[in-house]
C-alpha cells in the first residue's frame, strides 16, 4: 500500500509516496541495496593538501569559507546548483582552508577541484 506525504526541504514542499513493506521484503531490499556516499563531494590527497572535488557538473551558488579558515568535518564549504537543486559541498575532514579555486557564479564540471584543505 502506498501512502503520500508532504515533505518540506529548504522552504519547498515535495510530495513523496512511501510503500509499506513487510519484514521479509525489507530484508530482501536491504541485502540488495548498495550503500551510497554520505559526502556530496569527493576528496583526494596530494602533497598540496586535500583537494575537495565537485561531485557533479553545476554552478557555484555561494562560497562559505575563506583562505585560512578552520573547518570541521561536515562543515559547508560551498553550495553547488545542479539540475535546479542546491547541493552543499562539505569538508571531508577537519582542517584549514588552504586555497579557494572557485567563485560565485562559476560553472564547474564533475571532478573539478573546488578548494584545498
Amino acid at each position: 500500500m502506498m501512502k503520500t506525504y508532504e515533505v518540506e526541504v529548504n522552504g519547498k514542499v515535495y510530495a513523496v509516496k512511501i510503500k509499506e513493506v513487510d519484514e521479509a521484503s525489507f530484508d530482501n531490499l536491504s541485502q540488495s541495496a548498495t550503500p551510497s556516499s554520505s559526502s556530496p563531494a569527493s576528496a583526494s590527497t596530494s602533497g598540496s593538501g586535500i583537494a575537495v572535488n565537485s561531485p557533479m557538473p553545476g554552478k557555484i551558488v555561494s562560497v562559505k569559507v575563506t583562505v585560512g579558515q578552520q573547518v570541521n568535518a561536515g562543515d559547508t564549504l560551498c553550495v553547488l546548483e545542479a539540475m535546479k537543486m542546491e547541493n552543499e559541498v562539505v569538508a571531508p575532514e577537519d582542517g584549514t582552508v588552504r586555497e579557494v579555486l572557485v567563485s560565485e557564479g562559476q560553472s564547474v564540471d564533475s571532478g573539478d577541484v573546488l578548494l584545498r584543505l
